[in-house]
């Protein structure tokens, strides 16, 4: 069986070699590969001569579509994730180009790892729907913490059913306004808004009178249909557009 095994793994070295098209640029070399991304594109690693060897990059590809795509890197989080999964494949990062420097003799090797570099990076942050949540929270706590609005966060509270629900912040009342709770939806849509509406009912019924509740909704990715934002209005939640987060900063801070 060996042998046969030996043979298909030849086979997938011609295969990778047919697919991988070269074409000199001005300046470097662009390596398609048959590897694809998300949008089922191939995957290209550009090539310069660098003192006694090579520069391969990928000229800032992978980090400009995401971010064109609403995926920022611009936290500390964020910065700290991608540097960790860079390093676990020995790539380097100059403002947001992945680059790896390579001989002749280890030309292969680093190629290969520019390129699983790439894909890791992609996949992580614009696949892995538990990161984009937790980047959106955090981009809420960091406006919160500027705008120095005081609040607790990840509070559980008990509502009329006898059970808790949770709330991602809550900002307690004082003599000029009442007690406010926040809830951050990553992606609004009609099951997230039905959620959210039935929280906040079965909260209010067991907090004071004039308790109120705020839902910031993040609208980086699409514009929102009118119909989620009326339905939280019709229960007396405010819904508060993440690109409109400053109207509310006021009245949060009292």
């Amino acid at each position: 069986m060996i042998d046969e095994i030996h043979e298909l793994t030849k086979g997938y070295y011609k295969w990778l070699l047919d697919n991988t098209d070269l074409e000199q640029l001005e300046g470097c070399v662009e390596i398609t590969t048959p590897f694809l991304d998300r949008h089922r594109d191939h995957m290209q690693i550009y090539v310069d001569r660098a003192d006694s060897g090579f520069l391969l990059s990928d000229d800032s590809y992978t980090i400009n579509d995401l971010e064109t795509s609403g995926c920022k890197l611009d936290t500390p989080k964020r910065r700290a994730l991608l540097n960790q999964t860079l390093n676990g494949f020995g790539v380097k990062l100059a403002q947001d180009e992945m680059q790896v420097k390579a001989t002749v003799a280890n030309f292969s090797q680093q190629k290969h790892r520019l390129l699983q570099a790439m894909i890791a990076v992609d996949d992580l942050f614009y696949l892995a729907s538990p990161y984009t949540k937790s980047f959106f929270q955090e981009d809420v706590v960091d406006w919160l913490k500027l705008s120095d609005i005081r609040c607790v966060p990840g509070v559980k509270l008990a509502g009329k059913t006898g059970f808790y629900n949770h709330f991602d912040f809550v900002i307690p009342g004082s003599n000029d306004s009442p007690e406010r709770m926040l809830l951050s939806i990553n992606t609004p849509n009609r099951s997230n808004a039905k959620n959210a509406i039935l929280t906040w009912i079965d909260t209010r019924e067991a907090r004071s009178g004039d308790s109120l509740a705020y839902a910031i909704l993040n609208d980086n990715k699409k514009t929102l249909h009118p119909d989620i934002l009326d339905a939280f209005r019709n229960y007396d939640v405010r819904p508060v557009l993440w690109s409109e987060r400053e109207s509310v900063r006021e009245e949060l801070s009292a």
